[in-house]
């Protein structure tokens, strides 16, 4: 069976991809903080497909613990899910820098630092692919902490990732869903807000995402919605995207 490893996996579009991977017969390892709620997914997962499914805690805003993920991901797996992410409240300059620093962490680092323990092994062997979840809003200025600067990062690195892989066989791809059905929100202090067809659920976004590795796709963006708003950010000035973006984001990540 081929192996899936996915960080952030414990809810949420990580918890989503474990699940269908696991349905599609993929042995899955299972990486977030949460050891309670990772081995209860575990037992799920093997009982429910008859899969292996490992568990690894790990906080990946720490490079001790993010090594021992590293040093997994050495031993070769066919595909790494790179989930893991979250957002601060609160304007960047009101966030203590300790604080910025460890998303910048999880949110960048582990990406970084995770890819490079992937990606030498599957170019060796000729397959395998990487699925960096970033976000729409890595495409649109946004008040707030690091968020959306972070995901930008994780974006054109899966651009710049995916050129020198594919020659080796290895596919890479950026995810960059917009307002997801998850705790993501909640985790913040934010209630849900916008009407309800910007919002997506868990499941709908990893289901593009595979049809969108599938067919090669270097960045996906589920849902008809969020391919206009990239869009239009490739036609619209700057100018009136940062304007638009300060009226409708303002205090978010």
């Amino acid at each position: 069976m081929p192996t899936a490893l996915i960080t952030g996996a414990s809810s949420g579009i990580g918890l989503a991809f474990a699940e269908r991977l696991a349905a599609d017969g993929s042995d899955v390892v299972l990486v977030a903080r949460d050891r309670e709620r990772l081995e209860d997914l575990a037992a799920r997962l093997r009982t429910g497909h008859g899969v292996q499914a490992d568990v690894l805690v790990a906080d990946l805003a720490d490079p001790g613990q993010r090594r021992r993920v590293e040093e997994r991901l050495h031993e070769g797996v066919d595909l790494l899910v790179n989930n893991a992410g979250y957002a601060t409240p609160g304007e960047f300059a009101d966030t203590p820098p300790e604080v910025l620093a460890a998303n910048l962490e999880v949110n960048v680092g582990a990406v970084l630092a995770l890819s490079r323990a992937a990606l030498p092994v599957m170019q060796a062997r000729g397959s395998g692919a990487i699925v960096n979840v970033s976000s729409i809003a890595g495409f649109l200025p946004g008040r707030g902490s690091v968020y959306g600067a972070g995901k930008a990062y994780v974006t054109t690195l899966s651009e710049s990732l995916a050129l020198s892989a594919a020659p080796h066989g290895v596919r890479v791809m950026a995810l960059c869903p917009g307002y997801t059905k998850t705790e993501f929100h909640q985790r913040i202090g934010q209630e849900r807000s916008g009407p309800a067809f910007l919002w997506m659920d868990a499941d709908r976004v990893v289901d593009d995402a595979l049809a969108d590795l599938a067919r090669g796709r270097v960045v996906s963006i589920p849902g008809a919605v969020y391919k206009a708003v990239y869009l239009a950010t490739r036609i619209v000035p700057p100018s009136l995207v940062r304007r638009l973006a300060a009226r409708s984001a303002a205090g978010r990540g």
